[in-house]
C-alpha cells in the first residue's frame, strides 16, 4: 500500500546531515512492511534483522555495540557484503534488544556512511525504561501511524476524490452533491474498516465490510498479549482495565477520563502508570483540556484529559458498534456516533502531527479540540451530522475572535461567519 510516511523515508535516504531513524509505532500499523518494501525498491540490498525472532544475530550484537564489529558480523552471518548507502540495514522490533538500540549511537559517530533503520512495537515503553540508554541527539525518530482517510482513498484506488476534495476544502466552494454523497459514504465504510493495513487489505480482497471484524479482534488480541508481556502481573492488569473503560469513559455526557470508572476508588496514582503504557505504546491518543492560551502546551491541565484509541475501526469492534448504523446506504442516528466520529477526528488531526488539545468553559461550553497554527488558537466542533448548531462554538468565537473556526460536519464546503464548514471526509486537509 501506499503511504505517504515513504516520502519521509526518501527524504532521510537523500539528506546530508541523516541519522540512524527510528520509527515508532504501535502493533500492526505496518511498520515492517513499509520499510522493507522502502530497502527493496531504493537499495542494491537489505539486511533485515527481527531482535524478537533472531536470537543468534540478537546475542553477537549484545557482546559489542561498536559498528564495525556489528558490521563485520551482519556481513558474516547473512553472507552479504554491505555497501554504504547502497544497504539499507533494518533491525526491527528494537525494543527487545537494548544494546542494539544504544548501538545507533555508534553508528551516527563513528559509521554515518551506512543507512541504519530501526522499528519497534513498543519502542515507547522501552524507551522509558531506566537501564535503557536511548541514543538522544544521534538518531532521528518519526511516528507512523494507521492509514488516514487519505491513505485509504488511494489503497481503495480513489485518488482522484483526493485532489477533488483538496481543491474544494481551498475554495470553499459546495462540492457537486453526488460527488459529496460518495465521499460520505467513503468515510462510513472507513469508520467500520478503519486504518490497519491488514483490515483494509482483507477489505479489498474479499469485497465485505464485514470480512474485518476478524482482523480488527486478533489485533485487539495481540495488544492485551503485549501488555501481559511486557508488564507485570499488577501493571498488566491495570493496563488491561484502563484500556476496557475506553468505550465507557467516552459514553458519559462528560467524557473526561475518570479513573473511578475503571474500577471503584480508582485513582490517577494506581492507573496513572498504566496510562503511561498505553499511550507509550501507540494504542491509545491522549487529548488534555487546555487554556486558550499560546502555546497550548504550556497551558494544559496535567490531571484532565481524554482517551481515544488510535484506531477507529478498533474501536468500532471493540465498543460492539452494531455497523448497520454506520454501513453505507443509512444515516447513523444514535445517540453513541459521537464518540466514534471525534476518535477519526483526533486520529486524522494526530496523523497529521497536530497536538490536540479540547477546551471547556467552566462546563458550560466544550469546543471538541483546538490546535495551534503558529501563532493562531484553530477551534474545532466536531457534529455527526448536517445539524451543526453549536452555542459552545459560537461562545468561543465571541469570547476569543480567533482567525476562523472549523465546523466539522456533514455538511459540504462553506464558509460563513468566519466558521469553515469541513465535511468529516476533508479532515485530512486541515
Amino acid at each position: 500500500m501506499e503511504r505517504q510516511i515513504l516520502k519521509e523515508l526518501k527524504r532521510w535516504k537523500e539528506s546530508s546531515k541523516r541519522k540512524p531513524l527510528i520509527i515508532h509505532g504501535a502493533r500492526q500499523v505496518g511498520k515492517t512492511y513499509i520499510v522493507k518494501e522502502f530497502g527493496k525498491k531504493n537499495y542494491d540490498n537489505l539486511i533485515y534483522v527481527n531482535f524478537e525472532t533472531n536470537k543468534e544475530i540478537s546475542n553477537l550484537i549484545s557482546e559489542s555495540i561498536d559498528a564495525k564489529y556489528i558490521i563485520n558480523k551482519l556481513e558474516l552471518f547473512y553472507g552479504e557484503k554491505i555497501i554504504p548507502e547502497k544497504t539499507l540495514i533494518f533491525f526491527d522490533e528494537i525494543q527487545a534488544n537494548e544494546r542494539a538500540l544504544t548501538s545507533l549511537k555508534y553508528f551516527y559517530e563513528d559509521a554515518k556512511q551506512y543507512h541504519i533503520i530501526a522499528a519497534g512495537s513498543l519502542l515507547g515503553i522501552a524507551i522509558n525504561r531506566k537501564n535503557y540508554s536511548f541514543p538522544v541527539g544521534k538518531a532521528q525518530m518519526i511516528n507512523m501511524y494507521p492509514l488516514s482517510f487519505k491513505e485509504f482513498l488511494t489503497a481503495i484506488g480513489r485518488d482522484n476524490l483526493i485532489e477533488e476534495i483538496q481543491k474544494h476544502f481551498k475554495s470553499n466552494e459546495k462540492m457537486d452533491k453526488y460527488i459529496h454523497e460518495l465521499c460520505l459514504r467513503l468515510y462510513r465504510t472507513y469508520l467500520i474498516i478503519g486504518g490497519m493495513p491488514e483490515a483494509i487489505q482483507t477489505y479489498l480482497e474479499e469485497e465485505k465490510v464485514i470480512s474485518v471484524l476478524d482482523i480488527q479482534s486478533e489485533i485487539l488480541l495481540s495488544y492485551e498479549r503485549d501488555m501481559t508481556k511486557y508488564a507485570d502481573n499488577s501493571l498488566s492488569n491495570r493496563i488491561i482495565s484502563a484500556f476496557d473503560s475506553i468505550p465507557v469513559q467516552l459514553a458519559k455526557d462528560n467524557q473526561k477520563f475518570q479513573y473511578k470508572i475503571i474500577t471503584k476508588g480508582g485513582t490517577s496514582s494506581i492507573f496513572g502508570e498504566a496510562i503511561l503504557w498505553l499511550k507509550n505504546s501507540g494504542i491509545v491518543n491522549q487529548v488534555y483540556k487546555a487554556n486558550a492560551e499560546i502555546p497550548l502546551e504550556m497551558h494544559k491541565d496535567l490531571s484532565t484529559f481524554k482517551l481515544y484509541m488510535s484506531d477507529v475501526g478498533l474501536f468500532v469492534n471493540k465498543a460492539r458498534y452494531p455497523l448497520y448504523q454506520i454501513d453505507l446506504n443509512t444515516q447513523p442516528t444514535m445517540i453513541s456516533m459521537g464518540p466514534l466520529t471525534e476518535h477519526y477526528v483526533a486520529n486524522e488531526l494526530r496523523i497529521k502531527d497536530y497536538e490536540t488539545y479540547y477546551w471547556e468553559s467552566e462546563g458550560k461550553a466544550e469546543i471538541d479540540f483546538i490546535i495551534q497554527k503558529d501563532i493562531n488558537i484553530i477551534p474545532i466542533e466536531v457534529k455527526t451530522s448536517t445539524n451543526t448548531k453549536s452555542r459552545s462554538l459560537d461562545l468561543y468565537m465571541k469570547k476569543y475572535n480567533p482567525e476562523y473556526g472549523i465546523r466539522i460536519s456533514e455538511k459540504n464546503f462553506g464558509f460563513e461567519n468566519n466558521i469553515k464548514s469541513v465535511p468529516l471526509y476533508a479532515v485530512f486537509c486541515i
